[in-house]
């Protein structure tokens, strides 16, 4: 079997899923900014793709940032990732919709320093 190697984002898309705790949700969004990639979110939807097994990724805790569930409506995948999360208390609303107001994981990215004082060229 070929050894994957993965890229820094890669790497840092999975410790952070990783870290998404019980009952809690994150966007997709959300975990490409935690990864240093704010305009990453495919990146996250394509390592979830492929690195969930390998990495036993708790892939049903990442969500779209309307917070619901990727997957087409009534396929084996929607209802699985509904089961999983409804399992760890996520509720769910009648239009499949969950409140991330109340649900989403509260981890966010550090603010970086002030790059006021640093010269545009540089930055």
């Amino acid at each position: 079997m070929a050894v994957i190697q993965l890229s820094p984002f890669s790497k840092k898309v999975i410790e952070t899923i990783l870290k998404i705790p019980t009952g809690k949700v994150a966007t997709y969004k959300q975990i490409a900014e935690l990864a240093g990639k704010p305009q990453g979110s495919r990146g996250v939807s394509w390592i979830l793709h492929s690195c969930s097994t390998t990495y036993k990724l708790p892939w049903h805790r990442v969500l779209n940032s309307q917070g619901r569930i990727s997957f087409d409506v009534g396929s084996r995948n929607y209802r699985e990732q509904k089961r999983k999360l409804e399992k760890e208390g996520v509720e769910f609303a009648a239009e499949g919709k969950l409140d991330l107001r109340k649900f989403q994981w509260s981890k966010r990215p550090a603010k970086s320093k002030s790059q006021a004082s640093k010269p545009k060229m540089f930055s």
